[in-house]
């Protein structure tokens, strides 16, 4: 089938830098670029911990998926016992992850759409229709691996810029270093903290790993297997994260302290060092890139995470993981072309978001931990450790972001 050979190829190439490139879209972007503007390297630290608390919580994802062949929302479908306690969870993944990606469905079309207006002119709403027709006849005919390959490769070139244009910016190191390895929360930066975080801690992005490592099926031993995914996940996330910290660098360099805020037509001054006058059409084109590649992964994590927890097979095939991905591709476009905001569904995704990381988390341990399910894969000490670490400051980020809500 072409969706058991798109997930082969992109397995070579690694689904640690399809995760990365799910969580560097529009809202990393316009997240760390005002958290930079606004905060200048006070922040950092939460990038380096979102680095290292996705790099566990994604490798646990991914290694259940390896040698258990199952993803992440069958596993929590199956080995919760109450049906109380598995409904409610079933609920919290429909409200978090398929209400919650419909809403933000709009802004990686949005985002998109932003990037070729900026390039080619046209309308808005026009050019978010038009972007969501083609993430749906993608997902449709199953041959996305040419155009995710492209996508992910321009998305890594304006990281690549962005990189670039950190080392000769202006950047006060002393503040950097300090930034990222002494923790602080200046005035009114909690809700931006825990926004940068959780632009990389995505819950959906777990659920998409464990699916697409379960389809990893090769000739060599599930150990090689894993190590390969391991190193490739770590790798990509990494890059990704360097990428977040760049932009919030480069943000501060060039707003912090000034009276003139970003806006998004703005945004690419932080590029000028580098491209001078090409930086607007460049930011562009990575903008585009950026939203289009989110726009197409958010449906089909969606996909993968709602047939799961409902019992249903995650087969790309069936007609109810097409039903489900195609919905959230219809949701978001009319949100664009209508130009509604939704912010009571947006506020309802992420007070579930809030439940549901911690949660999804503490199960991650949970399984892993499970001499049953993982055998001699199961965590190490220091697995648990480090797991335990980040669920607890998680949890806290999540129900202080619940709480902010009401």
């Amino acid at each position: 089938m072409q969706w058991e050979l798109k997930v082969r190829l992109t397995m070579k190439m690694g689904p640690g830098f399809l995760i990365a490139a799910a969580f560097i879209g529009p809202g990393t972007v316009t997240t760390a670029t005002m958290a930079g503007a606004q905060f200048g390297y006070a922040l950092l630290w939460a990038v380096i911990f979102s680095v290292l608390a996705t790099i566990i919580l994604q490798e646990m994802a991914a290694r259940l998926g390896v040698i258990t062949h199952k993803g992440l929302a069958e596993l929590l479908n199956q080995q919760f016992q109450s049906p109380l306690l598995k409904w409610f969870v079933i609920g919290l993944i429909v409200a978090a992850i398929g209400i919650g990606n419909a809403a933000y469905e709009a802004g990686n079309l949005t985002g998109a759409a932003m990037g070729l207006h900026n390039l080619l002119g046209g309308e808005l709403p026009l050019w978010s229709l038009a972007l969501g027709a083609i993430a749906a006849l993608t997902l449709a005919n199953g041959n996305t691996k040419s155009l995710q390959t492209v996508l992910t490769i321009l998305v890594m070139l304006m990281s690549l810029v962005f990189i670039v244009t950190f080392v000769i910016a202006d950047v006060d190191y002393a503040e950097l270093f300090g930034g990222m390895f002494v923790p602080q929360l200046p005035d009114a930066s909690i809700l931006t903290t825990i926004a940068l975080i959780g632009t990389t801690v995505v819950p959906y992005n777990l659920f998409l790993h464990a699916s697409l490592a379960a389809k990893h099926k090769t000739d060599s031993s599930p150990h090689d297997r894993l190590k390969h995914i391991q190193k490739d996940s770590a790798l990509a996330i990494s890059i990704g994260g360097l990428v977040t910290l760049a932009i919030v660098s480069t943000s501060a360099a060039t707003w912090f302290g000034s009276s003139v805020a970003p806006q998004m037509d703005s945004i690419a001054e932080q590029l000028r060092p580098l491209l001078g006058d090409y930086a607007p059409a460049f930011f562009a084109l990575g903008l585009f890139c950026a939203g289009l590649t989110s726009a197409i992964t958010a449906p089909l994590a969606t996909s993968y995470a709602l047939c799961g927890a409902l019992g249903k097979p995650t087969d790309p095939d069936s007609k109810l993981f097409k039903f489900i991905w195609l919905s959230v591709i219809l949701f978001g476009s009319a949100l664009c072309f209508l130009a509604i905001k939704p912010i009571s569904i947006i506020l309802l995704a992420q007070a579930a978001n809030g439940l549901l990381l911690p949660l999804i988390a503490v199960c991650l341990l949970w399984f892993c931990n499970q001499a049953n399910l993982l055998g001699q894969f199961r965590n190490k000490l220091w697995h648990n450790v480090l797991g335990t670490t980040v669920v607890l400051t998680v949890s806290g980020l999540g129900f202080f972001k619940l709480i902010s809500l009401f």
